[in-house]
């Protein structure tokens, strides 16, 4: 007979609990000044000081990089040398604790906090006109120079934080669709998220036409335009965008409302009295060749980023006082004039990056307006000053040229026609005083009425001119060419 073994019981094995890491720690700002610190002064809104914290969780194309380079190459509101000594001592942190290095590598999920003592630019003391409110929406004439939201060195002079100190301190404005800080017009801010929801997916859905006006350097051509030059993201961290073959695809129609030629020269200025050197040097500047100004009707068939802007500064008729697109500065002699393939990217980006910094960015119209002495030291740069309480550089005002650029969102409207939303032409778009010119606008000069229901350009080969032709599965070749 087998003897049977006696087993003891084994004992389970202890399981370890699980545990779960806290979310990052999100650090809280100071102070949120209510009222807020507005105060008018100059034809300016302008902000107290106020320290505040920037909390903001890593971007993808951040992930594995150090700290301080991130600093350095994505934001140029100060110098590096000034993020180096920020991150030392712990007025930015990582997770709510102080790093042991600039060299930190950031890592997905990291939330980086950034304390400071906040100096905001003004901007102009213009209010935001109310263009229509029901219970749902208000659709208000967005002034020029003030961004929609919170973003860089603006945070309480935005269309959000103005609106919501208007409005009471609970009061959340919802913006529906976007306008970059320089350009004026018609915007919709959603009174509750789903009538924001509902308009924002009519925007992106591409029902709804947007029509915008521009003033341009020299005669823009007669007749209905399209430019379908691809558009292309060149620096995010300057906002600059260049007309490339293998950019995103954008189109827009252009159509000219009017033109206005330059004031007849007194005959004691009528000779030509420039040496050699400086007619060879004009003749290298086809700018100078333009004369006078057009205003422009414009109809974004696609939403790219500065997509009108980059097209009218392919076409060679860029706005008059764009600081990025209209300077010769940055872009040399020919602005960048049907310019699609060009190698100086970071030439370009270089020089950009000073502007607003030791230099004034100085668009045609100054030049072209011989602009006073007196109003180009007045445009907004480094002083030299710094803040008492926390070293901050400081800038002069912006000049009034400064505060936007002549590109106004005038109309929005439901491609159904179930809505139709639009303001009056801006003052610069006017005719100048003692010359005859529309003051409104009229169905022959109506970019709008050149799309089909689809909201694509209607087959009239006698009406629409294109810039460029492709073929199948080519980039498109330019055709436009500059006239002069």
């Amino acid at each position: 007979m087998t003897a049977l073994a006696v087993v003891e019981p084994c004992e389970p094995a202890q399981e370890e609990p699980e545990r779960f890491e806290p979310p990052p720690a999100i650090i809280t700002t100071p102070s949120d000044p209510w009222p807020r610190p507005y105060y008018l002064e100059d034809g300016l809104r302008k902000v107290r000081p106020y320290h505040f914290t920037y909390n903001t969780y890593c971007k993808q194309r951040w992930r594995g990089r150090e700290l301080l380079d991130i600093f350095a190459t994505e934001f140029r509101d100060r110098p590096q040398e000034y993020y180096k000594d920020a991150i030392e001592s712990g007025n930015v942190v990582v997770n709510g604790k102080k790093v042991p290095s600039v060299r930190e590598i950031v890592n997905n999920g990291d939330v980086i906090s950034h304390t400071l003592h906040r100096h905001e630019p003004p901007v102009t003391a213009q209010p935001i006109g109310i263009v229509h409110e029901d219970n749902d929406m208000i659709v208000i004439n967005k002034p020029a120079g003030v961004p929609v939201h919170p973003a860089g060195r603006y945070n309480y002079n935005s269309v959000v934080e103005i609106m919501r100190a208007e409005r009471g301190h609970g009061w959340n404005p919802l913006p529906c669709n976007r306008l970059d800080r320089l350009t004026s017009g018609v915007m919709f801010i959603g009174k509750h998220p789903k009538a924001a929801e509902k308009l924002t997916d009519q925007i992106m859905a591409r029902t709804v036409k947007k029509e915008y006006i521009a003033r341009v350097i020299g005669e823009f051509p007669e007749g209905d335009l399209v430019c379908d030059q691809p558009v292309m993201q060149i620096s995010p961290k300057l906002g600059l965008n260049r007309a490339r073959a293998s950019g995103k695809d954008a189109r827009t129609i252009f159509k000219r409302m009017a033109y206005y030629p330059p004031k007849p020269r007194k005959k004691s200025e009528a000779d030509d009295n420039r040496s050699e050197k400086e007619k060879t040097r004009d003749s290298k500047m086809s700018w100078k060749s333009k004369t006078g100004y057009s205003i422009v009707r414009c109809l974004p068939l696609t939403g790219r980023t500065h997509q009108l802007r980059v097209h009218l500064q392919f076409l060679g008729h860029p706005i008059s006082n764009d600081p990025i697109y209209c300077n010769q500065r940055v872009f040399g002699p020919s602005l960048a004039v049907g310019d699609a393939l060009s190698d100086f990217d970071e030439d370009i980006i270089s020089k950009l990056s000073k502007m607003g910094k030791s230099e004034v960015a100085e668009a045609m119209e100054y030049h072209d307006d011989m602009m006073e002495e007196y109003n180009k030291k007045k445009a907004e740069k480094l002083t030299g000053k710094t803040c008492e309480v926390c070293d901050t550089p400081l800038y002069s005002d912006p000049g009034p040229h400064e505060l936007g650029i002549y590109l106004h969102a005038r109309r929005y409207a439901c491609q159904d026609g179930k809505w139709d939303y639009e303001t009056p032409l801006p003052e610069w778009a006017l005719p100048p005083p003692g010359v005859d010119g529309p003051t409104a606008t009229t169905r022959e000069t109506d970019p709008m009425a050149l799309v089909d229901g689809d909201g694509q350009p209607k087959a009239d080969p006698n009406r629409l001119r294109s810039n460029s032709t492709a073929e199948p599965g080519k980039n498109p070749k330019p055709l436009w060419t500059m006239p002069g």
